[in-house]
């Protein structure tokens, strides 16, 4: 009543007056509770005191009220303190302990030497008090012990309490302040825990232990190189240590330089698969390999790294490989080039974000900051991104590109010709499916954004991933022709060959070599990269890789002009966009006709065909040069047929052949068997070892791989065919003892031969060479009787 008297009657300017009277009043009041053993009540009046003389300034007081100071005899100092002392006794006796000794420390930590020494004796009898409450007849070692137990069972802010009161009770030791740290520690309290860590190295600076709290709780305040020091410490005193346990226990733990070898050989890995420069995203600039490992080992994730690795165990996990890989996860653009674009020289040494954002410029920033603000830390884009004066990193660039591409999270395709909120269709009308290098970009890629000109995801499609998008693979389908599973799931190699080709097939690029040069990663090969070679000796060279390690020959199946590095090949990829010729026959069809020739063809004859067939050996092609092993039919009439002008069309027999219809803008001689020419001409089925139903040959070796080149070939051997080899290994004339399965495969193998068969038609240069005569259309030939082909028809040819 009298505090609310006084709080209505004071004047406004005099209330820090009020404030100090009301104190001296509660004081009253609060010693009156406590003698009445009201501690509640009396807590709340010193707690009332305590926080009121904490918020008012005693110096203010005193200069402005110096004449209330003289009349009443005001010490805030001493009111303070008697306030501090009754609400401990009152918790006390509440039997709050807990509160009581957080009020003690409070008390402790906010009094001067002088005001601790004149309470000397009433702490004493407080903590002999608060001791009792914690323990059985005032045992601190119980306190600690059951602290301890509060430890053990993850009970860490009751261990806290329990280790503090300990500690506040006199009762301190190294143990207490190393458990009461890891209790801190496991309650993230970084740097409480630090003090008790430090307080246990002051206690025995020879321990290890404070050194590994001490390391623990700099690492959970991010405080890394900190950490590694203390950790070093910590090592450096598990190895003077005289105690064999703690030698011992040095061994389970490893040293930062052992971890920073693991983080090098880790980086290593992880690059090996990346581009060589790389654009900073974060600071903008354009790094080199060198100046991306610095970036790593300079970086808050190395220093994290370093800090958290310390157990032998640790280096074998996944976890340091883990890191180092989300550090360096990198985003690509695949995009169509404009008339300007940012270059090397543009950009070198200099912040990307700084520069004038027009043409190309924009571009690039826009891509960077998209990239950084999903996440990324690196980014690569063509125009900028290769030293094309330097022939090794161009070289290296080149072939490693379709792989840069594979191993990046994130490939960001920028529609530069498609406009904001565009309608379905919009990406299939785009030139972005025109262009050789995109190709490679889109398939190699695992993660694909579209993006509209304004960099907004195209028809809004924010999921992850546009490769897992129906409408957006569906319309890309329609646009290339590749059904959208190879879109997503394609693997590089030389398997389906002439598929890939064809889907090159209507695809441009601006310099003319790299049609060819962007479809290396495709196929999974690695060749030099000569500028100025021209397109056909550079498509010329990949065709030359295809056959020689497939041995695949389907990439002879093409219409249109012969290439000048070899007759066999085309001079332009256009010539894929036919589909080869397939005339698939179903199983029943094939059973039929193997029943039919079951009691016409000779056991024997038969499988003196398949043996011979099945030992052929695959095509070699080396040096613009190919040994094509195959079924030949001599040419025996070419006559040019009237009335057609579009080209020539020529009327043609051969041995073993239907009459047939050959289209070219060649002039062939024209003979017949009755008006004979010098020059010999042949119409062949080059060998397809798939029909046998053998393994594909693009997963085995080649000649080409064991070691063996045109150079190892002799000249008895060029142009010879493999008759003699190959019969030396059939049956001769010995009666074939041929059991039902075999006789089966020799007869489908029969039927395959009997179908229409794409053919090239090839004419004799030298002796034993041979160049093949393009043709405007397929020359589809077929044989007049499938157990009519001669084994003296299989041979090897040199094809120049």
């Amino acid at each position: 009543m009298h505090i609310q008297r006084l709080a209505n009657v004071c004047p406004k300017a005099d209330i820090p007056v009020c404030h100090i009277v009301e104190a001296y009043l509660r004081l009253q009041l609060g010693i009156d509770a406590f003698d009445g053993a009201y501690e509640n009540e009396a807590d709340e009046h010193f707690a009332v005191i305590i926080n009121t003389i904490a918020s008012t300034s005693q110096s203010a007081i005193h200069s402005t009220y110096e004449d209330f100071v003289v009349l009443f005899g005001w010490n805030l100092k001493e009111l303070w303190q008697i306030a501090s002392q009754r609400r401990c006794d009152a918790l006390l006796r509440a039997g709050m302990p807990r509160e009581a000794h957080e009020s003690y420390r409070y008390m402790m930590d906010m009094s001067d030497e002088a005001t601790k020494a004149s309470c000397l004796d009433w702490s004493t009898v407080f903590k002999q008090k608060c001791s009792a409450l914690y323990a059985v007849d005032g045992d601190t070692a119980a306190l600690t012990a059951s602290g301890d137990t509060a430890l053990d069972a993850n009970n860490y802010d009751k261990a806290i309490e329990l280790y503090s009161a300990s500690i506040d009770l006199d009762s301190a030791t190294e143990a207490i302040f190393a458990n009461r740290s890891k209790a801190r520690l496991a309650k993230l309290l970084w740097e409480d825990a630090l003090l008790d860590a430090q307080k246990v190295v002051e206690l025995n600076p020879s321990s290890y232990l404070g050194y590994k709290l001490i390391h623990a709780a700099l690492h959970g305040a991010q405080r890394y190189d900190e950490a590694i020091e203390a950790f070093q410490v910590m090592l450096s005193k598990l190895d003077n240590s005289a105690d064999p346990q703690l030698r011992d226990l040095r061994q389970q733990h490893v040293s930062p330089s052992e971890v920073e070898d693991v983080i090098r050989m880790a980086i290593f890995v992880e690059l090996s698969n990346a581009p060589l420069r790389l654009l900073h995203i974060s600071a903008g600039r354009l790094y080199n390999r060198f100046a991306q490992i610095n970036a790593f080992q300079t970086s808050v994730e190395c220093k994290e790294l370093l800090s958290s690795t310390t157990k032998r165990a640790d280096l074998h996990t996944e976890r340091i490989r883990g890191v180092v890989a989300m550090y360096f996860r990198y985003v690509m653009l695949s995009h169509r080039w404009e008339k300007t674009e940012a270059l090397l020289h543009h950009i070198q040494d200099k912040v990307v974000y700084e520069l004038d954002g027009l043409g190309g410029t924009a571009k690039l920033q826009s891509f960077c900051k998209i990239a950084r603000d999903a996440g990324y830390f690196w980014a690569w884009m063509d125009t900028c991104c290769i030293d094309k004066a330097n022939n090794v990193e161009l070289q290296e660039s080149v072939n490693s590109m379709f792989i840069w591409y594979r191993h990046s999270a994130l490939t960001m395709v920028y529609l530069a010709d498609v406009p904001p909120s565009s309608k379905p269709g919009a990406l299939a009308n785009s030139i972005w499916n025109t262009r050789g290098w995109t190709l490679p970009e889109f398939l190699a890629s695992k993660v694909i954004h579209f993006y509209q000109s304004d960099w907004t995801p195209y028809l809004d499609d924010r999921s992850p991933n546009h490769k897992e998008s129906p409408a957006i693979m569906q319309e890309l389908e329609d646009v290339t022709g590749i059904d959208a599973r190879a879109l997503t799931t394609f693997r590089p190699g030389m398997r389906d060959a002439r598929e890939m080709l064809q889907w090159a097939s209507k695809r441009g690029t601006t310099i003319q070599e790299d049609i060819a040069y962007s479809l290396f990663g495709t196929f999974g090969v690695h060749l030099p990269v000569i500028y100025g070679e021209k397109k056909q000796n550079a498509l010329g060279r990949l065709l030359q890789e295809i056959v020689a390690r497939s041995g695949d020959i389907t990439s002879l199946d093409w219409v249109g002009q012969s290439s000048e590095f070899n007759s066999c090949l085309p001079a332009d990829i256009i010539s894929y966009a036919t589909p080869r010729y397939s005339l698939p026959l179903s199983e029943d069809e094939i059973q039929a006709a193997v029943s039919s020739l079951r009691n016409i063809v000779p056991v024997d004859s038969a499988w003196k065909l398949y043996d011979l067939l099945e030992n052929m050996n695959v095509p070699l092609f080396a040096n613009c040069r190919l040994r094509l092993p195959c079924i030949t039919f001599r040419v025996t009439e070419v006559r040019r047929m009237r009335g057609r002008v579009a080209h020539s069309t020529y009327g043609v027999k051969a041995d073993g052949l239907q009459d047939l219809l050959i289209t070219t803008d060649q002039t062939l001689i024209q003979f017949s068997r009755t008006r004979s020419t010098q020059q010999t001409f042949f119409l062949v089925r080059p060998w397809d070892r798939r029909i046998l139903g053998l393994p594909d040959f693009s997963e085995q070796l080649t000649f080409a791989d064991e070691g063996e080149s045109v150079g190892d070939w002799s000249e008895s051997e060029s142009g010879s065919d493999d008759t003699d080899k190959s019969s030396s290994n059939s049956p001769g004339k010995e009666e074939l003892s041929v059991d039902s399965d075999v006789h089966s495969r020799s007869l489908r193998l029969m039927v395959h031969l009997g179908q229409a068969f794409s053919a090239l038609l090839i004419a004799q240069q030298h002796v034993g060479e041979y160049k093949r005569v393009a043709s405007d259309q397929y020359i589809i030939a077929q044989v007049k009787d499938p157990a009519s082909i001669d084994i003296m028809n299989i041979r090897t040819l040199d094809i120049l």
